[in-house]
């Protein structure tokens, strides 16, 4: 969002400097100072109104930085203000919301029942009014349940203690600043094609997604979790938000310039384990053509 700005507004460097620090943690030593801001939600996706994080634009590429200093003093979240929103916002911010929660929670067993439970209850928010929040933009309930489960999605709660993965995010930022591909539309794509390629290291809790979130209480716990990831493809082309790099005209022969870009940008091993290496990168976008 734009607390990147208030996090460089007192550093006295060079304003490049501050690029090298893409992905990681913007500490004192960096920036001892920030300008103290409030914000008035119009866009309900990022859960800034309620964390650290920010994302800075720039001609080789889309950066995270992460501060302590730039949570909101104040964040007013009405969600009559989110009515004008295109209807491709909101799809886009139902898939974000929904990929923030699905990052921290389908990683591996670690008894974090209070997490798993909040989680769970904010993905089944999300299921049920989804496709009624992007079709009815005036829908008050359903608006002010997605805007809340924005919040909360990415507010830490869910993520304390746990591990987590991130690596449709990050080749996702890849696919936006190279094809201008909304960020939202990334996640729909790659996420689907992530749990498929990573399904046997993420197996225990891709079965407690299927049976907790899904209700898939037949078959082998193979069906259930191929039947979750598909029902997860289905909810993302639900919403209005196509799942395939091909549908945004991207072809195959691009995936080695995304490669390459992941590489320069230092994400050579990703997800909750950092074993996501790049030729799994690739393997993930070829399933997501």
């Amino acid at each position: 969002m734009f607390s990147d700005s208030l996090l460089a507004s007192h550093y006295t460097g060079d304003a490049h400097d501050l690029l090298k620090f893409g992905f990681t943690l913007i500490t004192s030593d960096v920036v001892k100072e920030v300008v103290p801001f409030g914000t008035v939600l119009t866009l309900p996706a990022t859960g800034s109104e309620m964390n650290k994080g920010a994302a800075i634009s720039y001609e080789d590429g889309k950066f995270t930085v992460m501060s302590e200093m730039v949570f909101p003093k104040f964040s007013i979240l009405d969600p009559t203000h989110t009515f004008t929103l295109p209807k491709i916002q909101v799809a886009n911010s139902v898939v974000d919301a929904f990929s923030h929660v699905a990052e921290q929670y389908i990683t591996y067993p670690v008894d974090a029942r209070v997490q798993d439970r909040i989680a769970e209850g904010l993905l089944r928010t999300l299921i049920e009014i989804g496709t009624t929040t992007v079709d009815e933009t005036e829908n008050y309930d359903a608006r002010a349940n997605l805007v809340w489960s924005a919040t909360m999605a990415l507010n830490g709660i869910i993520g304390a203690g746990v591990p987590q993965d991130w690596a449709a995010h990050m080749i996702g930022m890849e696919l936006t600043a190279l094809f201008g591909i909304d960020h939202g539309q990334t996640l729909a794509i790659l996420y689907p094609a992530m749990l498929e390629i990573r399904k046997e290291k993420k197996r225990a809790k891709l079965l407690q997604y299927a049976e907790r979130v899904w209700h898939i209480d037949v078959g082998t716990d193979e069906e259930k979790i191929d039947l979750a990831i598909q029902k997860t493809r289905e909810f993302f082309e639900s919403v209005g938000v196509k799942t395939r790099l091909s549908e945004y005209g991207v072809t195959a022969d691009k995936i080695p310039v995304v490669i390459e870009h992941l590489r320069a940008h230092g994400m050579t091993t990703l997800s909750e384990t950092q074993d996501l290496t790049l030729d799994v990168s690739q393997e993930i976008l070829v399933r997501a053509m």
